[in-house]
């Protein structure tokens, strides 16, 4: 699909078709986004399906998914564009030893001696994509400031080749795990969108569309299980995908039931440190039969 959506109901279902089922907000707010040409700052747990939004809107939007990972100490070199240096040296050292500085130093700051990095990527495209931020809490405030001229105009300055404009309108999401609060500069050009664990129903029919085998009775058990599991104070809730995770491991061991057994022997399949095993064995265990122990390694 190469132009833009036409309602919040195409959103749906084009998100939908592609293996995504969003709830009401974040139809709307995908589709805010596609259509006034404004990011999105997406927040949430860790594992309730941010990354996997823009992703999906990439496949929806038939666009080439730009994606910039996020990490303490990240720079502009790393995120927006750097001079390849060693091919510059190449170059001065072929040029003839009477040449004049002015000349070397014109023909080294050149495009060929670029290399972009994510974000010069994004906006230097000639086809639509979609830009993902992803995990953006995890950098600090003066990268949040070399942001602000991307997110704002869509363009980037480089002070020996000039101003470097978008020549499509990427649709840009930035995600957050919410460790850290991030600055008021970057909220005000950002639309927003809270994403949290899904309501059961909706769950469900997320496990049942990555796993259709899946009888609807285990299907139901499986995330009611899985909502217990995340009210308890873990390390590490169980995310989306682990649901499906577990529900394909069921189906593959030909589980008809969750009952104490099955729970304890595939427990590894949705807790994944070793404090939170016991914690989950002891309280959701119990709830499926009594004296379900630790899954042996």
């Amino acid at each position: 699909m190469a132009s833009l959506p036409n309602s919040v109901d195409e959103v749906r279902e084009g998100l939908g078709s592609v293996g995504y089922l969003p709830g009401e907000s974040t139809a709307l707010v995908s589709y805010l986004a596609a259509r006034l040409g404004k990011p999105v700052l997406v927040e949430g747990p860790a594992g309730v399906g941010k990354t996997e939004l823009a992703k999906a809107l990439a496949r929806f939007l038939d666009r080439r998914l730009v994606r910039l990972q996020c990490y303490e100490g990240l720079d502009e070199a790393k995120a927006l564009y750097e001079w390849n240096y060693r091919k510059q040296l190449l170059r001065i050292q072929a040029e003839a030893s009477d040449t004049g500085w002015s000349r070397v130093q014109d023909d080294i700051f050149g495009e060929e001696f670029l290399l972009e990095r994510p974000l010069m990527t994004a906006i230097a495209s000639e086809e639509p994509v979609v830009l993902l931020i992803d995990e953006i809490d995890k950098t600090d405030q003066e990268f949040e400031a070399l942001l602000l001229e991307v997110l704002s105009d869509f363009q980037i300055t480089i002070p020996e080749l000039g101003r470097v404009e978008a020549r499509t309108m990427p649709i840009v999401l930035l995600t957050s795990n919410n460790t850290r609060e991030l600055t008021e500069a970057l909220k005000r050009r950002c639309l927003y969108l809270w994403l949290d664990y899904p309501a059961l129903e909706h769950e469900l029919r997320i496990v049942r569309l990555h796993a259709p085998e899946l009888p609807e009775a285990i299907g139901r058990k499986l995330v009611e299980v899985v909502g217990m599991v995340r009210e308890l104070d873990l390390k590490k809730p169980p995310s989306i995908a682990e649901s499906i995770d577990w529900a394909r491991a069921l189906l593959l061991l030909g589980a008809d039931d969750i009952d104490a057994d099955v729970f304890r022997e595939t427990l590894s399949v949705i807790v994944k440190h070793r404090t939170d095993l016991d914690i989950v064995a002891e309280r959701v265990g119990v709830k499926l039969g009594g004296g379900v122990g630790t899954p042996a390694a």
